[in-house]
């Protein structure tokens, strides 16, 4: 059998070959980055004239989003303040700060970097080592964002992200609110990479040969998200490899079904409280008449319209529901709150509120 010659063997083959290699390089590059910048177009998340906070931990996900960025930053659409957060809980910890300090050295970015310890907060410590950590990166990024003036913090989110959130929400207990995971846009917080894969966003990197940082501390099982990343979701890709997009179209169909539940709540809460002197009034019996769902969430907003804390717990909303149906006047719904009830309305009660007023 003859045996077939190789296509390309000449110098000028080989030419070609890495000619061909340029244009697909080229080519990735401007699809993983316009993808991005339509992403972020659609859901209007950044204007020319931003001041962003962008928290750049070293990993895959915020070295992407700060090359994307950093172009935006460079011509002048927005300013950019690159910030990292060193926890001091690896070994490896300052070597993940140095290399985010060098990586915006070369690319001209601003750089802030504080240590967990010298936050002017204590965190309360829940059992979640994870979520001090969250809590700990909020109170830094919004602190400098009132200290730069800026209106937007970017994060590195993906979309396995996403899925990590559902499952951790469902394997908890959540409502549909909680199920919809992540907003591109919540509020000063924006998440640019929301819709791109992880292994896309690393296969960039690697073929782009920018560096990053890998976080020893996500291969361990120890973390119910790292069990989740490295056991459930193999799994469904396992048994259907259609499970990325799939569940991607379902989160959509839930945040519209969630953003029409919100709007027939707003319509709905309008329609039974009303503010006098100040005081928010909730006509409890139009409350109670409501269906469970719409009951449920005018509670919530309500309680969010008050700045009140609470535990989002069935048995709290039961509570509070047994209470607005008997013929007691008030009731300790938390230390810090109570309800009163006078005639046809309800209204919530701080003590410290009205003393400080």
């Amino acid at each position: 059998m003859m045996r077939m010659q190789p296509l390309i063997k000449s110098p000028r083959g080989c030419a070609l070959k890495k000619h061909l290699n340029l244009i697909k390089y080229l080519l990735k590059k401007i699809v993983i980055l316009d993808q991005i910048s339509a992403f972020s177009k659609k859901h209007l998340l950044i204007s020319s004239g931003d001041r962003v906070i962008l928290g750049l931990s070293g990993g895959p996900d915020s070295v992407l989003l700060l090359q994307f960025l950093a172009p935006l930053h460079k011509d002048g659409t927005i300013s950019l303040i690159a910030a990292h957060l060193n926890h001091e809980w690896r070994d490896t910890a300052m070597r993940d700060e140095e290399f985010c300090k060098s990586l915006c050295a070369k690319l001209d970015i601003p750089f802030i970097s504080k240590k967990l310890s010298d936050l002017p907060v204590a965190i309360t410590y829940n059992g979640s080592k994870e979520e001090v950590a969250r809590k700990a990166r909020r109170f830094f990024f919004e602190q400098l964002a009132q200290e730069y003036n800026a209106n937007k913090i970017a994060l590195g989110h993906h979309a396995q992200d996403q899925q990590e959130t559902f499952f951790i929400r469902l394997l908890r207990g959540t409502s549909l609110t909680g199920l919809v995971g992540m907003k591109p846009r919540d509020g000063i917080y924006i998440r640019p990479l929301l819709e791109q894969n992880k292994t896309d966003i690393v296969n960039y990197l690697n073929e782009q040969n920018i560096a990053y940082c890998i976080d020893e501390t996500n291969e361990s099982d120890a973390f119910l998200r790292n069990r989740i990343r490295k056991k459930i979701l193999p799994a469904f890709l396992e048994v259907d490899a259609r499970f990325n997009d799939s569940f991607s179209a379902t989160l959509q169909r839930l945040h519209e079904t969630e953003n029409f539940l919100t709007e027939q709540t707003n319509n709905q809460f309008a329609q039974i409280s009303k503010k006098e002197n100040n005081t928010l009034l909730v006509d409890y019996q139009k409350l109670l008449s409501l269906h469970p769902v719409l009951r449920y969430r005018c509670i919530v907003q309500w309680l969010c319209a008050e700045q009140v804390p609470f535990s989002p717990s069935q048995a709290f909303f039961d509570e509070l529901t047994r209470f607005l149906s008997n013929g007691k006047q008030q009731h300790q719904m938390h230390h810090a709150w109570k309800i009163k009830k006078t005639k046809n309305y309800a209204q919530i009660l701080v003590p410290l509120r009205s003393a400080g007023a």
